[in-house]
């Protein structure tokens, strides 16, 4: 038999040896976060204005809440050098942790390592990150701060890119997908950004192109900056692709975190209910004030839809492009909603090409993960001319017509003043499946506009009058008497109730509370083929 004696003598030579390697454990990471190069490599980093990794990620999750993933993996290349560098973790750092409490997965590109590059060993790395957060059913975000894939390793590297693009397109619609964009991403480096549902930039140093201008001026002779070319505000006010652009990486992060709040953990989850303190009862005696009785004058859709929120809360989502239409996150008597508005403030609120693309998207997003749906309507139509026809309105305006069509989350929408034509169809009508419809009494619901209505209906009458303008204005009058009421669609049902404009947060509450339950199907198929 073995001695106590002999026994604690082993125990301690065993701990002792777990200790050993445990501090070796922690050296190797020292040496490969604090060496000499990294240092000076961290110091410009910080000379760019930009933060590292890290120090990023601590900025994202709960305090120490974090847990790496692969520190230890190192790049497989051989040759130009590569061979005689092999940094333990190579050039991106992924893991999990906590935001609020719950669960989230991230990598954030390392721009020390190679200028944040993407070899064939740190596209695993993102890979198995985000293979678990598809089986965890959590959400991930990806911080981007790299060259794009690693030159030196040729077509391993693309097809490392290949695997990541992939897995964020299997992860569409399961889990939410956060990208930030606090450094360059380029080449195809842009592509796994483009396929996530939200994309955060942070001015002055978040940049995303194809080609870089050095490449640009090569080709077609055209001289452009990095910033001009695929700055923040680029994406955030001409093309639409940055959902959010931010001074600074901390307000950037934050607000990430924020995001989180508004979304579900997957797709199989309802967002949380959060117990706001705005009781769902409050009336809102300033709208009259706020939304004047003259259509034709604009106001700020803004300021209805903080009226009409919890606390007067509103998230908005891409709100330097496309400012005719608003759309956002919100809570209202503590459920967690998404919001569609059009802005009379933005060219009357009218559709177009742009307007359509940035609603149709976010109405999927919402759809995707269980968040039900307010629609506040105040749209002239669609935006004629032949720039938006030979755009492709026909197409643009489809896309937002079949995510409603298609979208079987809770969906409450309210008429405020206009709805003419077809963009009445399109906002969320009943005949796309909308569950309650309320207008204000104010609200003009028709086929048309009144001057078009009436030349049309009118020609020969107003023709042969003795004063043609008189008559036409008076025909005018008595078509909008008539027809510019939401009462005829309240009498076929197509408006379920019309209310006071101070009681539209309790009947979109009540409607909410009621919908809770909803359970809605679509025919079984694989996918439909939105018009994309």
């Amino acid at each position: 038999m073995v001695s106590e004696s002999a026994q604690q003598t082993s125990q301690t030579v065993t701990q002792r040896g777990i200790d050993f390697l445990l501090e070796e454990v922690a050296q190797r990471r020292l040496n490969g976060n604090a060496s000499e190069v990294r240092a000076a490599a961290m110091e410009r980093q910080h000379g760019r204005g930009k933060l590292g990794a890290r120090e990023r990620l601590d900025i994202l999750f709960d305090a120490g809440s974090f847990t790496e993933i692969d520190p230890f993996v190192k790049h497989r290349g051989a040759g130009f050098g590569l061979e005689n560098n092999r940094p333990e973790g190579d050039a991106v750092v992924v893991g999990h942790g906590t935001v609020d409490g719950r669960t989230v997965f991230a990598y954030a590109q390392d721009f020390t390592l190679y200028g944040g590059s993407v070899s064939e060993a740190a596209a695993e790395k993102i890979a198995k990150i985000q293979d678990l957060s598809m089986k965890v059913g959590a959400p991930i975000v990806a911080i981007n701060d790299g060259g794009g894939a690693r030159i030196q390793e040729g077509v391993t590297s693309l097809r490392g890119y290949g695997e990541i693009f992939l897995r964020n397109t299997l992860s569409s619609g399961l889990v939410p997908q956060i990208a930030v964009c606090a450094g360059p991403a380029a080449g195809g480096g842009v592509y796994s950004p483009a396929i996530m549902d939200f994309i955060f930039m942070v001015q002055g140093t978040g940049q995303m192109y194809i080609t870089g201008p050095d490449v640009i001026r090569a080709v077609s002779g055209e001289e452009v900056t990095h910033e001009e070319l695929g700055g923040a505000m680029t994406h955030a006010t001409k093309t639409g692709v940055a959902h959010f652009c931010i001074p600074g990486e901390e307000a950037t992060l934050n607000s990430v975190r924020q995001l989180l709040t508004f979304l579900p953990q997957n797709n199989m989850e309802d967002p949380r209910w959060t117990d706001t303190g705005d009781s769902p009862e409050r009336k809102l005696d300033s709208l009259v004030d706020i939304v004047p009785a003259d259509s034709t004058r604009p106001y700020d859709i803004r300021r209805v839809i903080r009226e009409i929120v919890d606390n007067g809360e509103y998230m908005e989502i891409q709100a330097q492009w496309a400012r005719n239409v608003s759309v956002g996150f919100a809570h209202l008597g503590g459920y967690g909603v998404g919001i569609v508005a059009n802005d009379p403030d933005t060219m009357a609120g009218v559709l177009d090409i742009d307007a359509s693309r940035k609603a149709a998207r976010f109405v999927r997003f919402c759809d995707c993960f269980n968040i039900p749906i307010i629609t506040l309507v105040d749209v002239p139509g669609f935006l004629p001319g032949t720039q938006q026809e030979y755009g492709g309105i026909i197409a643009h305006g489809a896309k937002l017509l079949y995510a409603y069509a298609e979208a079987t989350v809770p969906k409450v929408a309210v008429t405020l003043r206009k709805s003419i034509g077809g963009a009445y169809v399109v906002m969320s009508s009943k005949h796309l499946r909308s569950d309650i419809n309320l207008a204000w009494p104010t609200a003009q619901i028709a086929v048309t506009g009144s001057d078009g209505a009436v030349n049309i209906i009118h020609r020969r009458r107003i023709a042969a009058a003795d004063d043609p303008t008189a008559e036409r204005a008076k025909l005018i009058a008595e078509y909008e008497a008539e027809f510019y009421r939401p009462y005829q669609a309240a009498e076929l049902g197509f408006i379920d109730d019309v209310i006071h404009p101070r009681d539209t947060r309790t009947a979109i509450f009540r409607a909410l509370d009621m919908l809770a339950d909803k359970v809605d199907t679509s025919p079984p198929k694989k996918h439909g083929n939105i018009p994309l």
